[in-house]
């Protein structure tokens, strides 16, 4: 399994070879700093990297002790672990970019969907809009709020108008259309979520990091 952060980009198209056009989504990945290794055998008990991606002016003192320890100046502006096998043995330092995936294959990608604000029960839930004829008044209303029996209490978990998006959102089954290394960027086709500079999380379960592809701080 590897994995990697990112940022969305946007989207765009590219023409594939039969000359149809595909939607993609351009994602930023890396370079992401490895600012810990944890280890299965160590006293943390699982195998995971701390990465961190951008980098930010102001940052809290621990945030600032973390990237110190990996040999960086600048504290990470985004900090996240990320499950590896447990045989990967990556030091402090080293830097993941886009080179670590290639055209072709398969990833999931991870991030916080767009806020909608509050919204009523037909826009968060679809609910079906009533009559729109004849005196109705109930076209975009909720309608019944289950039982009675229970002391008029309603259920958690009920559909409800309320807050919409804002939650973590993870698309499988996205390719990767081309990788350019140089600019450290991925075309996965299809979309993603989250806004434009959103922070994302792509990765392959399927397949193991490549060590000719990790750059090792000396």
């Amino acid at each position: 399994m590897k994995s990697i952060l990112g940022r969305k980009i946007g989207m765009t198209q590219v023409f594939t070879d039969d000359g149809l056009a595909q939607a993609v989504t351009v994602i930023e990945c890396g370079p992401c700093v490895v600012l810990q290794a944890k280890k299965k055998t160590g006293k943390d008990g699982y195998a995971a990297l701390k990465l961190g991606f951008l980098s930010r002016k102001n940052a809290v003192k621990a945030a600032l002790g973390v990237a110190k320890k990996a040999g960086q100046e600048k504290a990470p502006q985004y900090i996240r672990e990320v499950r590896v096998p447990d045989a990967l043995d990556l030091p402090a330092g080293s830097v993941l970019n886009a080179a670590i995936f290639a055209a072709g294959e398969e990833v999931a990608v991870t991030g916080t969907s767009i806020g909608k604000g509050f919204q009523g029960a037909i826009k968060r839930h679809r609910f079906t809009i009533g009559p729109r004829s004849h005196g109705s008044k109930n076209n975009r209303i909720t309608g019944s709020q289950r039982f009675m029996d229970r002391g008029g209490r309603i259920p958690f978990g009920a559909k409800m108008p309320g807050h919409m998006g804002t939650e973590r959102v993870t698309i499988r089954g996205l390719k990767v259309v081309e990788v350019l290394s140089d600019k450290n960027v991925i075309l996965v086709s299809g979309a993603i979520p989250g806004p434009k500079n959103g922070l994302v999380v792509v990765s392959n379960r399927k397949a193991e990091y490549d060590a000719g592809k990790i750059a090792v701080k000396q």
